[in-house]
C-alpha cells in the first residue's frame, strides 16, 4: 500500500473531472471530488489534503470519529458520512458536524433533528434515493421522496442540501445514465442544490448529467485494505 502514488491517482482524477466538466460546458469548479477514504491509513489522507483535497467521505461513524480526531491538526477538513447511519449513532455525527449524505427514513430525520438542535448546530445532510428500487440497497423510495424532503426541511437544525445515489454497479451506462438523469430531474423538482453522484468507473457519466460531487476512492489511494 506504501508503494501507491497518490499523487499521481488524484491528480488522474482531477483530469478526468476537467474533461467531463469540458465536454459537458460546465466549470471544473461546479464539481466537487469526494475523496473516499474508508480503510485507508492516516498517511494517505494526509497526502491527499497536502495536494489541496479537503473533502474527504466515510462509511463507518467509528472510523470516521477516530480520523477525524486524528487528522484535527488539519484545518479545513470537511467529512461526509456516506455509509448507512443508524439512529443510535446520531448524537456523534452531529458532534463531528459532518455532512450525512445517506439521510433516508423521517426516523433517522426526527434522531438528527433532535441532537442538532439540542447542540445548537445545522447539520446539513442529503437525502439517498433508491433510484432503482433495489431491495438490497438502502434509501428512500422515489414515491416517498416528496414526503421526506419536506418533513427534512420543516425539522430544526437540519439543512437540506440535496440528493445522493448508488446506481447498479452492473448497470449498463445507458441505464445508469438514465439513473443520474433522473436524480437530477427530483433535485429540480424539489429545488435543492447539490447531486452526489458518480464514483470511479461513472464519474464522466455523472458530470455530464448534473452531478456537483463525485465520490473517488481506490483511484485515488490506490486498492482498499482488507481490514480497518
Amino acid at each position: 500500500m506504501s508503494d501507491w502514488d497518490v499523487e499521481a491517482g488524484l491528480e488522474q482524477v482531477r483530469a478526468r473531472i476537467r474533461a467531463a466538466c469540458a465536454r459537458a460546458g460546465r466549470a471544473p469548479e461546479s464539481v466537487q471530488l469526494l475523496a473516499v477514504s474508508k480503510f485507508q491509513p492516516l498517511p494517505a489522507l494526509r497526502r491527499a489534503y497536502a495536494l489541496g483535497q479537503r473533502e474527504f467521505g466515510e462509511n463507518y461513524v467509528q472510523e470516521l470519529s477516530q480520523k477525524a480526531a486524528s487528522l484535527a491538526d488539519l484545518p479545513d477538513v470537511r467529512w461526509h458520512l456516506i455509509g448507512r447511519l443508524q439512529s443510535n449513532k446520531a448524537k456523534d455525527v452531529v458532534q463531528l458536524g459532518c455532512t450525512v449524505q445517506t439521510l433516508d427514513s423521517l426516523r433517522l430525520a426526527d434522531q438528527l433533528s433532535k441532537r442538532a438542535a439540542a447542540a445548537q448546530r445545522e447539520l446539513p445532510v442529503l437525502l439517498q434515493v433508491n433510484l432503482a428500487a433495489e431491495p438490497q440497497k438502502a434509501g428512500i423510495a422515489i414515491a416517498g421522496l416528496p414526503q421526506l424532503a419536506a418533513a427534512v426541511r420543516a425539522l430544526p437544525g437540519l439543512q437540506l442540501r440535496g440528493l445522493m445515489a448508488i446506481p447498479n454497479a452492473d448497470a449498463s451506462p445507458a441505464t445508469t445514465r438514465g439513473h443520474f438523469r433522473h436524480l437530477r430531474e427530483l433535485a429540480v423538482a424539489l429545488q435543492v442544490p447539490e447531486l452526489s453522484m458518480g464514483m470511479s468507473d461513472d464519474l464522466e457519466l455523472a458530470i455530464e448529467e448534473g452531478s456537483t460531487l463525485v465520490r473517488v476512492g481506490t483511484a485515488i489511494f490506490g486498492p482498499r485494505p482488507q481490514h480497518a
